[in-house]
């Protein structure tokens, strides 16, 4: 694994961790709020896909090793934009997958440039004001405390300013690519009824899966990594 940096059209400076094996295919890894490329749960995600393909998983603006500060997807699609076009120019086939507002990401990516081969939208919000977040809940703040990393919660720099986002909801229709829907049936931060919506709206083609028993993003895979590994794999490979 080689960690590099680029630079966006706004000047952000933005930390990948690439898994260059020569492959044909590459999966680019999204992380969301408060999660980067170096945190163990995706340090773990990334080394279980570069198994099968090259992988480059990312830090959004404003965590970790990226510069800037992070708008809660109104500007980072200049990242995603920045790494898809990097991974085009070496790659034949280019997948996103994002986790919860890295989620959000991809679709929106999806729906915008439409110049990827698949995505994989884990718990992504369908509205980033309709996001429940319920942190008192044992499945929010319990798994939040196990992944504790003071390196990484001391990396995160949010903008304080409120910016205009793009709803996921908004370009699901747009986005023509084949798209995978996962979502935890016990999520209480993003609720499946956001991944059922974006499902049923979409007209590219689609698959839903729930994860009955698990609860939000990254901890899917925590929880059954096995079956997320393969059910995301059978999609990338059908």
């Amino acid at each position: 694994m080689q960690e590099k940096f680029l630079y966006t059209n706004d000047n952000i400076k933005i930390a990948i961790n690439h898994y260059d094996k020569g492959k044909e295919s590459v999966l680019i890894i999204i992380p969301g709020w408060f999660m980067t490329k170096d945190s163990k749960a995706f340090l773990k995600i990334s080394k279980a896909f570069a198994q099968e393909m090259d992988v480059i998983c990312m830090d959004c603006r404003g965590h970790g090793k990226s510069s800037g500060f992070y708008t809660f997807t109104a500007k980072e699609t200049a990242d995603i934009k920045k790494i898809v076009d990097f991974a085009k120019s070496k790659y034949k086939k280019v997948y996103l997958a994002g986790f919860s507002l890295g989620g959000a990401l991809a679709v929106i990516h999806g729906g915008i440039n439409q110049n990827v081969d698949k995505i994989i939208a884990v718990s992504a919000p369908s509205s980033f004001r309709k996001i429940e977040n319920q942190m008192w809940h044992y499945n929010a703040w319990i798994p939040t405390m196990k992944k504790f990393e003071f390196s990484r919660w001391v990396s995160v720099r949010p903008l304080i300013i409120p910016l205009k986002k793009i709803k996921p909801i908004d370009v699901i229709k747009k986005v023509d690519v084949p798209t995978l829907f996962i979502a935890g049936g016990k999520d209480v931060t993003v609720k499946k009824w956001h991944t059922e919506k974006l499902f049923d709206l979409a007209v590219c083609k689609k698959k839903y899966v729930l994860f009955e028993n698990c609860i939000h993003a990254e901890d899917i895979f925590l929880q059954e990594k096995d079956k997320f590994i393969q059910t995301c794999l059978d999609w990338l490979k059908e």
